[in-house]
């Protein structure tokens, strides 16, 4: 029988608007210093004998962009190899390095300094297609917009229903020391925030952010002698939607729906509403936090928003959701997943403090990237 594999270490710097007084190298090693202290591990033969990244040319304003990392996650003692999406396929990806006996340990550490470029939607609107999308000046938040229009409508969403979600996260950030955003707001304040691209406002926006992560994955025999509380990873799927907007029904999200039935069937997660202890979800935008429920099989389509009206999903609920405080508290789009996956660890370790869920056990952690979430990974994590 193959081996598990685990988290047995994991580090996050602070989330914050501007680091300015850190390179993006130094930010990184934070993470990664402290996440091999806490197995007291170096690189090479017997250590830490592979690593992968997560990094962005755009965002770190150089082409190959892992390459002034390198040295940071031991890749002159071995190989290393970037994952230029959500950090959280780097995580997926180390996993399957350590599946596959390519590697006993691997090390996984990604960042992204938005802070760095002029807009950030200067660096989105360059990932659609020059010839066609371009000239319209699409980016993910003019595209995220088209996509909330549509759900709304098709659904008959409440404002009220998916300012509730924004609330949940931002009441949750009060208790998690490395959010960005750390004070409560309220439903009108969401729906009375300036109107950034109709029909998301600015506090239905994550704003920008400064950060990084690191974990260190590793196979059964070694996690058990190295680590006292490991994280095991019982599944993964991952699923790409079409390119073009126009391609796809922008109301439901079927690559998130396959992502996670791909994970489901890994971890052997047969009514996820029920088995899961708590998710970690990737919603950039408020209206993703009723999205991505639906589409995770949480609830039924359009239901989101009475479930989360409820208080099913806050703290202490039937099932909470982003009790780190999310994205819209603070997290760079590049390493969203990895700090889900992050918080994921915490609540699995009983390491959460005044946010900690009691009898957490199993969790789901979600990263998306790409226009109107056509890219998805989800992972399911537990502590047995």
């Amino acid at each position: 029988m193959a081996e598990r594999i685990a988290i047995i270490a994991m580090a996050q710097t602070r989330f914050e608007p501007h680091k300015r007084n850190q390179r993006f190298q130094e930010m990184i090693w934070e993470a990664i210093k402290e996440a091999r202290g806490q197995v007291n591990l170096s690189f090479g033969p017997g250590q830490i004998d592979n690593a992968v990244t997560c990094s962005d040319d755009f965002f770190d304003c150089r082409t190959i962009s892992d390459a002034p990392i390198g040295d940071l996650v031991g890749a002159h003692y071995g190989s290393e190899e970037k994952a230029a999406q959500d950090g959280i396929q780097g995580l997926f990806y180390a996993a399957a390095c350590v599946a596959s006996g390519h590697s006993e340990i691997t090390i996984v550490a990604g960042h992204c300094k938005e802070s760095q470029c002029a807009s950030r939607n200067m660096i989105t609107h360059c990932a659609f297609d020059p010839i066609f999308s371009r000239q319209v000046g699409l980016d993910y938040l003019n595209a995220a917009a088209l996509q909330a229009r549509l759900y709304y409508e098709c659904f008959g969403v409440k404002p009220e229903a998916v300012a509730r979600a924004v609330v949940r996260d931002r009441k949750n950030a009060t208790l998690n020391p490395k959010a960005q955003l750390r004070k409560e707001v309220t439903v009108d304040q969401v729906l009375n925030s300036p109107m950034v691209c109709d029909p998301l406002r600015e506090m239905e926006i994550y704003p920008v952010s400064d950060g990084a992560v690191a974990f260190i994955v590793a196979k059964e025999s070694r996690a058990k002698k190295l680590c006292e509380k490991p994280v095991w990873i019982l599944g993964a799927g991952n699923c790409y939607d079409a390119y073009y907007l126009g391609d796809r029904k922008l109301w439901e999200s079927a690559s998130l729906k396959l992502a996670a039935k791909r994970a489901y069937q890994m971890a052997g997660i047969r009514n996820a509403k029920k088995e899961l202890d708590l998710l970690e979800i990737s919603a950039g935008y408020s209206y993703e936090e009723l999205l991505f429920l639906e589409s995770l099989g949480i609830c039924a389509p359009g239901k989101a928003g009475d479930f989360v009206m409820s208080g099913a999903t806050d703290l202490g609920g039937e099932l909470p959701v982003n009790t780190s405080g999310g994205m819209l508290s603070g997290n760079p789009l590049m390493i969203a997943g990895m700090a889900r996956a992050a918080e994921c660890v915490i609540q699995l370790k009983g390491e959460a403090g005044k946010r900690q869920v009691n009898g957490a056990k199993v969790a789901l952690a979600h990263g998306a990237t790409g226009p109107a979430g056509q890219h998805h990974c989800v992972m399911i994590l537990s502590n047995q």
